[in-house]
């Protein structure tokens, strides 16, 4: 969300960052701490003091960015400070909170079908929920020339190589099982994972042995640093998605880095993320699978057909510039949008509902 908080126009949207964590000294905090209109670092602060503020600085949209995660402080929201609370980002899937307003989702990622899992009343942006920011900050991966190759990292030079970069909790007994079946179809293949946390290598290669899989066909390597980690993606051939908890932010890594992916959405939030990125570069009917033996056979038709992945790889590289899912601009001024329609629902006396945001709503000023 890096580019985000700077992007809102200032003629029609006055932003507060409330900062809940200390300054750790990163490019991120720094960029957003100059950018944002109004930056104010309340770690230090309890809660109800946080609330008090917030709701003397008249802040008609506040926006719960952690959900259950770490240092999130959601007793603020509890007290209720803002008259429209909403939850996004920062947790994929309902808060259960009587106090949270809306959810900022999207059509693929949370069907109307499924409102009846949220307790939020669903906003569906256009396109993808997710932002990222690598239009602004990672331009140099669109270079022809990857500055790292398969021998920096132990990665076989002659092989077809299956990725998942996903954290290793992500992963259950079927989707390893269908990865083995995977490169025991397609010879001369191997996975390479990450050591995400280290502890799992050796059980994960048992896992794997026991399943008729070679060690040696399984590759770990180091977590690397974001930029170097976006870089050496495009060193693998097909990334393989986890459908129990999806790429998210590793699955917008990986379509930057022009690599493409196979994942299979199930109901929960968590689950569709990766197929509501795939959507949005406009290539969702050649990545997204309806069930486990189509992934299989999908991974394995295109491994074992290089001018039909190859086709796919040229055309998600040659779309990261014009599609929507990379369009940071655009998003933000949708997010504008969906928060203008928050507040004239509010305005007009009525309780929280369910609305999509369109790309020329006479309700938002830009659009008049």
């Amino acid at each position: 969300m890096g580019s985000v908080f700077g992007m809102h126009d200032r003629d029609n949207v006055e932003v507060f960052c409330y900062a809940l964590s200390q300054n750790d000294g990163t490019e991120w905090r720094q960029r957003i701490q100059a950018e944002a209109e109004h930056f104010i670092d309340v770690s230090a602060m309890t809660s109800d003091v946080i609330a008090k503020m917030i709701n003397e600085d008249k802040i008609q949209v506040l926006i719960n960015l952690n959900g259950y995660t770490k240092g999130a402080r959601n007793e603020i929201f509890a007290m209720q400070p803002a008259p429209i609370q909403v939850s996004y980002m920062g947790f994929p899937g309902t808060t259960g909170a009587s106090y949270i307003d809306y959810l900022v989702t999207d059509e693929f990622v949370s069907p109307t079908r499924y409102a009846h899992i949220y307790s939020e009343k669903l906003v569906h942006l256009p396109h993808c929920y997710f932002v990222n920011d690598y239009k602004q900050k990672n331009c140099d991966v669109l270079g022809p020339v990857c500055p790292h190759e398969r021998s920096d990292y132990g990665l076989p030079k002659d092989k077809f190589i299956f990725a998942c970069f996903n954290q290793l909790y992500k992963m259950d007994p079927e989707i390893f099982d269908t990865w083995c079946n995977i490169v025991k179809r397609v010879p001369n293949s191997v996975l390479w994972l990450l050591r995400f946390p280290a502890t799992g290598e050796m059980r994960v290669k048992a896992h794997a042995a026991a399943r008729g899989v070679s060690p040696d066909q399984i590759i770990f390597t180091d977590v690397a640093m974001k930029h170097e980690h976006i870089r050496r993606s495009e060193l693998a051939d097909l990334f393989l998605d986890t459908p129990l908890c999806n790429a998210h932010t590793t699955g917008t890594d990986i379509l930057w880095a022009g690599l493409p992916m196979i994942t299979l959405p199930l109901e929960k939030m968590a689950t569709r993320v990766a197929g509501s990125l795939c959507l949005a570069t406009g290539l969702g009917d050649e990545m997204i699978v309806s069930s486990t033996k189509e992934y299989e056979d999908r991974a394995v038709e295109l491994a074992t057909n290089p001018a039909k992945l190859q086709a796919l790889t040229n055309k998600l590289k040659e779309v990261r510039l014009t599609c929507p899912l990379f369009d940071t601009a655009r998003w933000v001024r949708n997010l504008d949008r969906a928060y203008f329609k928050m507040w004239n629902i509010y305005c007009s006396g009525r309780h929280p509902e369910p609305f999509k945001v369109k790309e020329d709503d006479s309700e938002f000023p830009y659009d008049r």
